[in-house]
């Protein structure tokens, strides 16, 4: 097999998150006063329990078809739930998210192997990312903020167009937009469900890169595993 390109997954494999994901309740604590600050004045337990049933609102549709609302949708129908009207592109749901997202990118650090690996793989193949995330925006803010967003040709994320991994969907927008098979592609990525069984479902070639310890799927087999970004090298040789 020859080679074209090479699709990473960002989170856990690209860019590594601290404390277990622990970011969740600061982010929501930053959005929360965001939105106290510019006139929804409801108390924290009221707001919490709404964006929780918002959110459980949208993936019991979503998930059937692998579907990933954006982040704004969910804040939107939470102040909806609470009383305010605002439209999910509204200065207000918009600003929230950025809030939150920034926040959240207090929490990401990048994997010490990862600009010196995209370095010596740039300009050899054509580099992209398909990941899952509900606020892409961010995706792209991480990207710039740690210099890695001139080595990829290609950057798909769930929220953006609303499916998520293992969706088939997602891995042929990025592959189209890279202009190969994928049967010239192989993926790297850290969870069996969505970084193995999907890219292998389109005919991709798959490396596992081993972050934790996690549970077996039946007949997901990765073609290559590694516990490191620096093995990657060797195996496409």
């Amino acid at each position: 097999m020859t080679v074209k390109a090479i699709l990473f997954d960002m989170f856990d494999t690209l860019m590594l998150i601290r404390k277990n994901h622990d970011f969740y309740s600061p982010s929501m604590m930053h959005m929360y006063t965001f939105l106290v600050e510019n006139g929804v004045n409801v108390p924290l337990e009221r707001f919490q329990d709404a964006f929780s049933k918002a959110r459980d609102e949208l993936y019991a549709k979503a998930d059937p078809n692998l579907e990933e609302p954006h982040f704004n949708i969910r804040i939107a129908l939470t102040l909806k739930k609470l009383g305010y009207s605002f439209d999910s592109s509204s200065s207000l749901v918009l600003s929230a998210s950025s809030v939150f997202c920034e926040e959240f990118m207090n929490h990401v650090y990048l994997d010490y192997d990862a600009e010196p690996l995209l370095s010596n793989l740039h300009g050899r193949y054509k580099l992209g990312i398909v990941s899952n995330y509900v606020i892409p925006e961010c995706v792209y803010r991480l990207l710039k903020k740690h210099g890695l967003a001139n080595f990829f040709d290609v950057v798909v994320v769930s929220g953006a167009v609303n499916k998520r991994k293992p969706s088939p969907e997602i891995f042929k927008q990025a592959l189209n937009a890279l202009g190969v098979f994928a049967t010239e592609t192989v993926f790297v990525g850290d969870t069996l469900d969505a970084d193995i069984a999907g890219p292998k479902a389109v005919g991709m070639k798959t490396v596992y890169i081993k972050r934790r310890e996690e549970k077996q799927i039946e007949n997901v087999v990765p073609d290559e595993t590694i516990n490191s970004l620096t093995e990657l090298p060797l195996i496409l040789k």
